[in-house]
């Protein structure tokens, strides 16, 4: 009788997957559902920032805006909770964004019914849109994290909005990710690695490059172009972009470059 899995072609691949929390276990899940072995191993923590005056003016004045963009599901999610404290009942006439399905689905989990990129997931997707062509003396209120890429309120501002950022939540490497990096490379040895961020993977070369392990010959699996160039310059040249980001995609992706050899073909030496 077959054993579970055993026609899958993931079956024997390794992977190691960096995403934040809950996203991480949850993609763990799907992989050992199509018959791969993963692990999960956050390289990003996101802590919420506290409430200041600026956050709650901004929540207070939400009627006052004309677009509500929301950068990451984590965003979205953290932008919705602040609402409900200040807003029974959401204002009418806003147009919401998600930057990717995944944050989409948040705001459509709340009633909403927000735009969002048919192709892409990042902000140059988002930017793309007709609705956000022309903005003149309107209003966009940009949920985010600390520090992040500055692209979508630049060209925002230079096609005439008014932005007003909104900094929900700051992102850092977990204080024992280094650790347990190295002791999943060597132990675990994975096939591929999932790194779904530009900061994601900045943290994986930092927290790896010392490493005795063939680090630079494995899968890494990257949400867009930029940051798949970013991990070419910095030498790893075996990577692949799913074409979304959903769970169901990325495993299919890594399906695709590891199946006719992950199992039976040890990674080579650097």
């Amino acid at each position: 009788m077959a054993t579970p899995h055993a026609e899958s072609p993931l079956r024997g691949c390794r992977v190691l997957v960096c995403r934040p929390q809950p996203e991480a276990d949850r993609l763990v899940a799907a992989f050992h559902a199509a018959g791969a072995e993963a692990r999960a191993l956050p390289l990003l923590e996101r802590l919420p920032l506290p409430d200041t005056a600026a956050t709650r003016t901004a929540i207070q004045n939400l009627d006052q805006f004309h677009h509500v963009i929301a950068v990451s599901p984590y965003a979205a999610r953290q932008l919705l909770a602040l609402i409900d404290t200040w807003w029974p009942q959401l204002p009418l006439g806003l147009h919401w964004y998600g930057v990717g399905q995944g944050t989409a689905r948040v705001l459509q989990q709340a009633g909403l019914q927000p735009h969002w990129p048919s192709t892409g997931v990042d902000s140059e997707a988002l930017l793309a849109l007709p609705e956000l062509a022309r903005l003149s003396g309107q209003k966009v209120l940009l949920a985010r994290g600390e520090n992040g890429r500055e692209l979508l309120r630049d060209t925002l501002q230079q096609r005439g909005a008014q932005v007003t950022p909104l900094a929900l939540y700051r992102r850092q490497c977990p204080a024992d990710a280094g650790q347990q990096l190295d002791t999943l490379l060597r132990d675990f040895d994975p096939h591929a690695v999932v790194l779904l961020s530009g900061e994601t993977l900045n943290n994986f070369i930092a927290l790896g490059e010392n490493s005795d392990h063939t680090l630079y010959q494995r899968l890494l699996v990257v949400p867009v172009q930029r940051v798949a160039d970013q991990a070419a310059r910095a030498g790893f040249h075996n990577l692949c972009i799913p074409p979304e980001l959903s769970d169901h995609q990325v495993i299919a992706a890594v399906a695709q470059h590891l199946a006719p050899t992950a199992p039976d073909t040890d990674i080579p030496a650097r």
